[in-house]
């Protein structure tokens, strides 16, 4: 190919996969190694033939010099495109996953290049979500459920046993909602966005409202999820931190639970069963239900005082919930905004001089500052609502972002996402295992 034949990638002014080659001076299963290790990112052609590459990205490689030649090896020697994901070497894993949604940076973190505090203080949820598909943020955007996938979703979730909580159904709502979904394997963008706008307000909607009482109809995600969450009046300052809650949790770049929703679309999976990848990761007290401890712990210390439960915990080793996270030095930012936004709250105020009390006391012991489990303890031990309810917002809030990540991974070559085990089993060839014999 010369400097100068067509290309039918070149129309937006982007390159395509031979022309990309050829400035590196490698073979297109090369250039598509290089793409699976995370050294460069890829984008579907129009149309859906080949893919598309910057041709500044391909620049600055080129400056930097080819990457290690044993990478090349491993795609040059599978004789295929990405021979190196598929066969397990560096994959999506060791050079990191290239995304252009949310970058951490210090104690700030944004939403493609955008303050993601500041979109959580200026827009709705919705209208964020739509921010990070889109990138426009439509303004008075609301999300309404189908009524086959809604009816779907309130069968399955009402056959659940006695004592199931909010997460039981929302997983099973998944489920039904993609049951009645008969183009959920069309992953181009348009149908996985209608998919999306689908399937949230379906999952908040199919919960049951608290106490019975008349759920908020069609009106705003956060308003819907506060009926279901909670019997205590709605007061429009807590449904505001509830809103900026769920736009500020929406995503933070790879968490365990987002890296299951693209390993499940990297094998090209449907946004439905990304979605239940990602809450299977969530299900844990280390991600999902880190907001469930901390709202026990506040409530612990309205009862006892700060002092006796902070030493509770240093005594029995246990990390204190709500305090610490490795990707900030300083208070999570997103702790920060639901803490200022809670002090308008009137019914907060206990939960907030506890919450206050809690990080004075560990402070003795401790540099670790808040994080946002703790402001949603906050939110949640205020407003009356369960323990759980904590990661019901989270789960609500982050399928916007598994959605965007699924987005994105499904513009990648496919089933990049495999590395190998290190395997460290006894070695081959070992003799036929004997059975014992009968009891």
């Amino acid at each position: 190919m010369t400097e100068h034949s067509p290309d039918p990638a070149d129309q937006d002014g982007r390159i395509g996969t031979r022309e990309a080659a050829r400035r590196l001076g490698v073979k297109p299963e090369t250039l598509y190694a290089y793409v699976s290790r995370g050294l460069l990112s890829s984008r579907r052609a129009r149309g859906g033939r080949g893919s598309t590459f910057d041709p500044a990205e391909i620049a600055r490689l080129a400056r930097r010099g080819r990457p290690a030649s044993a990478g090349d090896r491993d795609a040059e020697d599978t004789g295929r495109a990405g021979g190196a994901a598929e066969r397990g070497g560096a994959g999506g894993w060791g050079g990191g996953v290239r995304t252009s949604i949310t970058l951490i940076d210090g104690d700030r973190y944004y939403f493609r290049g955008v303050d993601a505090t500041a979109l959580a203080e200026a827009y709705s949820f919705e209208e964020v979500a739509e921010w990070l598909w889109t990138g426009v943020p439509r303004r008075g955007t609301r999300f309404t459920a189908p009524p086959q996938a809604l009816a779907a979703a309130r069968r399955v979730a009402a056959a659940l046993p006695a004592g199931s909580g909010p997460m039981d159904r929302i997983r099973v709502a998944v489920i039904a909602a993609a049951s009645v979904d008969p183009l959920r394997f069309d992953l181009s963008r348009d149908a996985v966005l209608g998919s999306a706008r689908a399937l949230i307000p379906t999952l908040v909607d199919a919960l049951p409202p608290a106490g019975g009482r008349a759920p908020g109809g069609a009106g705003p995600l956060a308003v819907r999820l506060w009926d279901r969450l909670t019997t205590a009046p709605r007061d429009e300052a807590a449904l505001r931190a509830l809103d900026a809650a769920l736009a500020l949790l929406i995503d933070h770049d790879l968490a365990a639970s987002t890296l299951a929703a693209r390993v499940a679309a990297s094998a090209r999976a449907h946004p439905y069963a990304v979605v239940s990848a990602a809450l299977g990761a969530l299900d844990g007290p280390l991600h999902g239900q880190a907001s469930a401890l901390a709202h026990r712990m506040l409530a612990d210390v309205l009862e006892r005082g700060a002092a006796p439960v902070v030493a509770d915990h240093l005594r029995a080793g246990r990390p204190i919930p709500g305090l610490g996270h490795r990707l900030y030095e300083d208070e999570d930012p997103r702790a920060r905004v639901l803490f200022g936004l809670l002090d308008r709250v009137p019914a907060a105020a206990r939960a907030l001089a506890a919450a206050r009390d809690l990080v004075a006391t560990a402070a003795r012991h401790s540099a670790l500052r808040p994080n946002v489990d703790l402001s949603l303890g906050v939110l949640t031990l205020s407003s009356a609502m369960p323990p759980e309810a904590g990661e019901t917002v989270f789960a609500v809030s982050r399928t916007a972002g598994w959605i965007a990540h699924a987005l994105e991974e499904y513009g990648e070559q496919p089933l990049r996402m495999r590395p190998s085990g290190a395997y460290d089993g006894p070695r081959p060839a070992q003799p036929l295992p004997l059975a014992p014999p009968p009891a």
